[in-house]
């Protein structure tokens, strides 16, 4: 079990999501970057959709009452173990007693807690993914215990991998949305040729984003949306579909992100840079 002494801002259980209730109205949710969940569960030889904690902002101090192994990736948030200073991107051995605390936010906004074998919590409609509509749980509260299974045959076979971080990349790939071909010269010139910034309403389920292209008096049926899909008001904000985001909207679907650049757009804060460049 792993004991949360002081829960951080907002520390959730997200796995890869929750498939097949859409039609439903229900979002995927799970991991926001799952660039950085799917490399932890990878070095920790776990399953694909293994559960981690997802940590946004400020990180959480948990204490570990049975033995395993965990890494973190994301986020750069000073971690320390027992005190001692710890790195992403590698295996660490846990005992009974230890204590994983997280500091200063350094760099990025979201952070990964992996441990061998994925976090036991429940599974609501085939995942184990907080969304408060449907898990009852917004996020994990000072006190709560989180299981895992203890695995003590385990032996890594690497103890560390070098990765690629997307935490300084600005550029987000996107594909022509549905209604892309609605828009004209100048909002083109605009949307691909802006220095965006990221607003301070953004959470797992929109990023708004400050700079507006101009307005338009387009009008369209409500209709499917996904992660990473890119709306366009009247007004000309740019409003971007996160995991948790609904199912359907009545706004221009002008572009779609790629999942890399979902990832990417999640370890973005308020006023932090992006650009959208088309594939």
């Amino acid at each position: 079990m792993l004991k949360v002494l002081k829960s951080g801002f907002y520390t959730t259980i997200q796995d890869l999501g929750r498939f097949n209730y859409r039609t439903m109205g229900v979002p995927v949710s799970g991991a926001m970057d799952n660039y950085t969940v799917s490399k932890l569960n990878m070095i920790l030889e776990n399953e694909e959709d293994a559960a981690v904690l997802e940590i946004t902002m400020t990180g959480p101090t948990v204490l570990f009452d049975e033995p395993t192994h965990i890494a973190l990736g994301g986020a750069e948030m000073s971690a320390t173990l027992n005190n001692e200073p710890i790195d992403n991107h590698k295996i660490y051995k846990i005992q009974d007693g230890d204590i994983l605390s997280y500091g200063r936010l350094e760099k990025g906004f979201r952070a990964y807690l992996a441990v061998k074998d994925g976090f036991s919590t429940e599974k609501v409609l085939g995942s184990r993914s907080m969304f408060f509509p449907i898990t009852n749980k917004r996020h994990i509260a000072d006190g709560a215990v989180v299981p895992y299974e203890v695995n003590k045959a385990f032996e890594p076979k690497i103890s560390k991998y070098k990765v690629d971080s997307l935490l300084g990349t600005t550029s987000l790939e996107v594909y022509r949305g549905p209604e892309f071909n609605l828009l004209h010269d100048r909002q083109l010139e605009q949307l691909f040729g802006t220095d965006f910034s990221v607003a301070k309403e953004n959470n797992r389920m929109a990023y708004q984003i400050n700079e507006r292209l101009s307005e338009h008096q387009f009008s369209m049926l409500t209709s499917a949306t996904l992660s990473g899909t890119v709306q366009l008001t009247p007004l000309g904000k740019l409003i971007i579909l996160m995991k948790d985001g609904q199912t359907t909207g009545g706004y221009p679907r002008i572009l779609q992100l790629s999942k890399k650049a979902i990832a990417i757009l999640s370890q973005k804060k308020s006023k932090d840079k992006i650009t959208f460049k088309l594939l």
